[in-house]
């Protein structure tokens, strides 16, 4: 079997200086919450446009909500509890964190359409600038980072 752990020793962050746009919600993994959290994040996405004048773009749009999807359905399949996810940024980056209970971190499999499921993190990496992944005290803290202003012009 060939895959990878992803890992990450240090947590990305915006400088404080800066006073990034930041918005938290903590679900309890029951159903709907999936739903929940891509509401908060397009919430977020919305209000990062129009106070930090981020040009997001439809794709960017999609892929930040696609993420935030990925992230909160891996913490809600394998840490069966409630999960915490972050969103921070401004117009040039967002970070998107998910806290779950599980300590086990997760595994990005090779490329391979022809098997069913284990596709998220391999979206998640393909999407994002930066994957990390880190055990913390609760359990452990995955963290997609995009930079907005190395994904060209917004479609």
């Amino acid at each position: 079997m060939n895959e990878q752990t992803i890992v990450g020793t240090a947590r990305t962050a915006l400088p404080d200086s800066v006073h990034p746009l930041r918005r938290a919600g903590q679900f309890s993994g029951e159903p709907g919450c999936i739903a929940e959290a891509r509401l908060l994040a397009e919430r977020f996405l919305q209000q990062l446009e129009a106070e930090w004048l981020a040009d997001l773009g439809e794709r960017t749009r999609g892929d930040l909500l696609l993420v935030v999807s990925e992230l909160v359905t891996n913490a809600e399949r394998h840490s069966h509890g409630p999960y915490l996810l972050e969103l921070e940024g401004t117009d040039e980056q967002v970070l998107v964190t998910v806290y779950d209970s599980s300590s086990t971190l997760p595994r990005r499999y090779p490329r391979d359409p022809a098997r069913l499921g284990g596709h998220g993190l391999e979206i998640v990496h393909a999407l994002a600038g930066l994957l990390t992944a880190e055990r913390v005290p609760v359990g452990k803290r995955v963290q997609a980072v995009f930079d907005l202003t190395a994904r060209g012009l917004p479609a």
